[in-house]
Order: structure tokens, then C-alpha cells, then sequence
């Protein structure tokens, strides 16, 4: 289902069985495929291909000359950069049928992956984690962990607003955009109040 508040290029292709909702922006030259479901006020930049099972939730950005196969499954208020690169088989060889091999790829609320990233299929990206451009991200990223390099590497912690968050003595940082207090214990970072960035 297509809802009317949805707004499509004239050179997008959506097969059937798609569903769109209300407020999402399918942009110019776009394909998607039967058996997608986007949510409500996202966007789709230029030349984006959406496989059939691929589910995204409201407000996710996705930018130009990305393919997201079947298995990607993206969050809530998702960030997909320009040219970023997934995947959904392992070890992929053109004379061996693998389609019964497609392995999921969660990418969790508020996360961002920037541009020219790759994403190996099988891993979630935890929550307002933050990819850096070009990253190959080959295992699982934690929640609020900003990772780069080849292969991706562990390189600090983000807040939801998208700062670095410098960790006090006590263990405690703040954002600088919002005011939200973290705390990191054991390998992990928490919120420790609900102050948005909006």
C-alpha cells in the first residue's frame, strides 16, 4: 500500500505490493521492489534500489547510489550516506546459487552510516552508533560507538546528536548540542536522562 501522502518521482519504479507511508520521498530513478516496506517520512535519494523483504522505519534517510538488499532491516531514524555498500551473502560466487544463504543486517534506531561505507551482511549496528566514511564494518557495533577504518575499528563514543563524547574521571560526559548526560561502565555507554537533540 502506497499511501496518498507519499510523494514519488515520475522515474522511480515501485512494483507492486510495495508499502510507503505517509510523507516519504522516493526521489529520481529509484527502484523498489515487490515485498519492501518503508515507513513514514523517509527519503530516498537518487538511484536507490530497495529488495524485496528490506524493511526501513520512520524517518530514515537514505542518500544517492545506495542498494539495500534483501535482509537489511533499518531502525528508526536511520542514516544511510551516499554510496554505502551492503551486502547479504557471505562468501558470494557466481556459479554457486546462495540465495537460501541471505543473512540479516540490523541496523538499530538512530544509527548513521556514512558515505562509502560497507556493511558485511550477519552483524547489527547498535543503536545511534556512527560508521565513519568508508569504514568496512565486518562484526557487530555497539551502541553509541563510532567505528572506522579497514576493517572498522573501535574509535570513541557518540551521542545521539552526533558529538564525540568525552568521558570524564568520574565516567560521565555530556553532549555538547542537547545536554544529555552518558555514563560509561564496562565497555558500555548509557543515557542517563531522555533530553532529545530535536
Amino acid at each position: 500500500m502506497i499511501h496518498k501522502k507519499a510523494l514519488i518521482h515520475e522515474s522511480a519504479i515501485v512494483d507492486e505490493d510495495c508499502e510507503i507511508g505517509a510523507g516519504s520521498r522516493i526521489w529520481h530513478f529509484c527502484h523498489l521492489i515487490s515485498g519492501c516496506r518503508i515507513g513514514r517520512d523517509c527519503s530516498l535519494g537518487q538511484n536507490v534500489m530497495v529488495a524485496s523483504g528490506v524493511v526501513l522505519g520512520n524517518n530514515v534517510k537514505v542518500q544517492n547510489n545506495v542498494s539495500l538488499y534483501e535482509g537489511v532491516v533499518c531502525e528508526d531514524d536511520v542514516f544511510v550516506g551516499p554510496s554505502a555498500v551492503f551486502t547479504n551473502v557471505f562468501n558470494p560466487r557466481s556459479a554457486v546459487p546462495r540465495k537460501h544463504e541471505y543473512r540479516q543486517t540490523k541496523v538499530c534506531r538512530g544509527a548513521t552510516i556514512g558515505a562509502n561505507a560497507t556493511i558485511i551482511c550477519g552483524i547489527e549496528i547498535g543503536h545511534h552508533a556512527f560508521i565513519g566514511a568508508g569504514a568496512v564494518v565486518t562484526r557487530n557495533v555497539a551502541p553509541y560507538s563510532l567505528v572506522v577504518g579497514n576493517p572498522a575499528r573501535h574509535a570513541g563514543w557518540m551521542s545521539e546528536c552526533g558529538h564525540h563524547l568525552r568521558f570524564q574521571p568520574d565516567g560521565t560526559a555530556r553532549c555538547p548540542e542537547s545536554g544529555s548526560l552518558y555514563r560509561y561502565d564496562k565497555g558500555k555507554v548509557l543515557k542517563l536522562n531522555e533530553d532529545g537533540c530535536r
